[in-house]
Parts: structure tokens; sequence; C-alpha cells
């Protein structure tokens, strides 16, 4: 007899950058030199004194488990690194995960309802559709598994007529936040765009928050990596430190992605609820892990630094290159991503690129921006260089 799987799984769509990353391989496995610019991690080591902290944490025997929310000295820094955000959170306010990712799966879990209020809907039999999730499109492709995988309902708002920026589509999000908005997500800087949200449209996010008490995620991931601009943290906002879960993570800002290590934030009672979740499935953090990141908060302000100068020089580049092809791009002020106007359908556009040209994107479809792909500009220099000229020569720009 064929097994059943379950509606929340089957509703999740295969990842359409590990599609991508897998043709890659399966060229250089063929001896193809393969241009990868769909990877979503720096190409930067972790830096040294942080690994040596993970070590030297294990020669001490940090090996076992921790208490589930995370050490004591890592909730700590975090609330210390939050407070200089602007977030009045203490220890207390803060779950330690295994990765940001995790934090997003377990917020979604622990936020949205199905159908009926029975968790993930049942072979669509119920009455009433899951709670309501606002996207800000184009965005990271998790956001949709996860909100499916906890039976709720996604609304999008699409901001690339605005070349991905939100305060002028502020009347769009207006038009769909209401007060069956259970959850909103905001992602600044944005996967896959690299765009930074000005003050003025987090205020006017939160003036739809408070009006419609919408609970909203700040996912911050890439908080540390922008240029000639400083973030606010939504949740700093007067009348946000009640509805705001803070995300954040060590996977870019400190170039640790394999050692999974994230955390979130929050009011107290999200982070009682939250933590049932989380001691019921990943129990805790690396331990060892743990105290590396202590080290990463403490001590890597110039390796950071000199990571973030290196990124904006490739975009930097990368603009250039762009414009002598003849091809405007939105100027990202954030993270190490830029989204790529293409002719034909992305999804062929990248498939031809690859196969024709040896470089590897992502269709911009994925993260809901139809007619782009995005780069990943952590790659060297000499890279990024070679991937535009493979494209021109090509034909695909």
């Amino acid at each position: 007899m064929p097994m059943h799987y379950a509606d929340r799984v089957t509703r999740v769509e295969p990842s359409a950058t590990l599609a991508i990353s897998a043709l890659a391989s399966e060229l250089e496995a063929e001896g193809a030199d393969v241009v990868d610019l769909s990877v979503g991690e720096p190409d930067f080591p972790t830096p040294e004194n942080v690994v040596e902290a993970g070590q030297d944490a294990m020669d001490a025997g940090h090996t076992g488990y921790t208490t589930s929310n995370g050490i004591p000295e890592l909730r700590e820094a975090i609330a210390d690194k939050l407070q200089a955000d602007g977030l009045n959170y203490g220890p207390e306010n803060v779950i330690v995960t295994p990765g940001a990712k995790q934090s997003l799966y377990e917020i979604t879990q622990t936020l949205i309802d199905g159908a009926d209020g029975q968790g993930p809907s049942a072979r669509g039999t119920s009455s009433r559709a899951g709670d309501e999730v606002v996207l800000l499109d184009p965005a990271w492709v998790s956001y949709e598994a996860m909100v499916k995988l906890a039976g709720g309902s996604l609304v999008r708002v699409d901001l690339s007529p605005y070349d991905f920026r939100l305060e002028p589509a502020l009347p769009d999000l207006e038009n769909v936040i209401s007060d069956s908005t259970e959850l909103l997500i905001v992602n600044s800087p944005s996967n896959p765009t690299g765009a930074v949200y000005t003050d003025a449209a987090l205020e006017g996010v939160r003036d739809l928050a408070v009006e419609h008490d919408v609970t909203v995620v700040a996912d911050e991931i890439y908080g540390e990596i922008t240029y000639d601009t400083d973030p606010t943290s939504l949740g700093s906002l007067d009348g946000m430190a009640e509805r705001t879960v803070t995300v954040n993570g060590f996977s870019k800002a400190y170039s640790m992605t394999g050692w999974r290590l994230g955390y979130f934030a929050g009011p107290e009672e999200l982070i009682d609820q939250a933590g049932k979740l989380h001691s019921h499935s990943v129990s805790c953090a690396t331990n060892f892990v743990q105290h590396a990141g202590v080290e990463a908060l403490e001590h890597t302000e110039t390796a950071v630094d000199e990571m973030v100068d290196a990124f904006e020089q490739r975009r930097d580049l990368l603009l250039d290159l762009f414009a002598d092809a003849g091809v405007d791009v939105p100027t990202p002020d954030g993270a190490f991503y830029m989204m790529l106007p293409v002719e034909s359908p992305d999804t062929e556009w990248c498939e031809g690129a690859l196969e024709d040209a040896h470089v590897a994107t992502v269709p911009g479809s994925a993260f809901g921006a139809p007619g782009y792909a995005r780069l990943s500009y952590a790659a060297s220099e000499e890279r990024l260089r070679e991937g535009v000229e493979r494209l021109v020569d090509a034909g695909y720009l």
C-alpha cells in the first residue's frame, strides 16, 4: 500500500534554488567551469578567533546539552546587541536556535493556525482558511513554505513596480492589511533584492500593524551587511515592541552558515509559547557553537567591516558591468544579492544561462518576481567579471 503524505508537506513546492544548484553540480561533474552566482552564503571564511572559540569550547567539554533557550552568556550577548539596535530585550526575551531558519519555522508554527484553528488544514475539508500572512514580494522562498507548513493562507504585495522599495508600495500594502491579517513578514535588508527599507516605510508598516493589531516578524539576518545606510530595527519603533518578533543569526554577518546558529527575540509570552515547540523539537542549539557565537558578537567588528567593504566593491563593480552592457539594475543597499531584469521567462533564462554560458543564477519567479534573475555577488571580482562576460557573449545580456 502506498504511503499517505501529509497535506502540509505536499502543499510545499521544491526549492528552485536547489534545482539550479543540482543542475550546476551535474555540469561541474561533467567537467564544466560554472560561475556560480546562485549561492546564498558569504564566500569568506569564518573569522579565525570564532573558530578558535569553538575549538576551545569543545576542549573545555562544552559538548553536551544546554538549557533549551540557550546558554546564559550568549543570550546576554544577544540582548546587548539588540539593545544597541534600540530594542528593549533582555536575555529572557531570547531563544537561540540552530540557524535563523529554525527561528522562523518556530515562530510561524507558534503564531499561525490552519483551518478551523486545528493546525495545518486536513485534506481540504475545513470550512475556514488558515490564518492570513502577508508577504512583501520578492520574498525569500522559505517564507511561503513555512506558512504553508503551518496551514496559513498567503496574501502577497508586489514591490517590483517600485524597484523593490517599500515606501511607494505602502498604499498597496494598506489595501491588503486588514483585521483578518494575523502576521506580516518584513525582511530588511532583503533577500533576494538587497533593498533596505526607509524609516518612513517602516513607520508606515508600524501604523498599519497598530491599526489592525497585526504581529510583525522582522527578519534582520542581513542587518550587518549594508552600504551607506544604517537600517532601523522595526521593533524599536513606538508601538511595536509588543507586536514584533525580531529574527537574526550568525550565518551571514559572521560567515557561519554551516555552524547553524540563529535566534529570535520577542515578548515573554511568545518566548514561553514558542519555547515549548523549541524544546520538543531541536532541544537546544549546539553547545560549543553557542560559545563561538559569543565570540562572534563581541570580537569580530573588524572582520565584519572588511567583508562588508568587499561586498560593496563587488556590488559597484556589477552595477558598472551591467551599465556597460546596457542593463539597468536596481541598486541594492544591503545583503549581497542583485535582481537582474531578463526578457524571456526567467526560469528558461536561468536554465539557458547555466547550460549555454555556464553561469548559475536563480529565477526571480521563485521569489515572487517573474522577469528577474537573482544574482549573488558572494564571489570574487574575477569571477563576477567572468560571469557577466559569459552572459554577454552568449547573448543573455
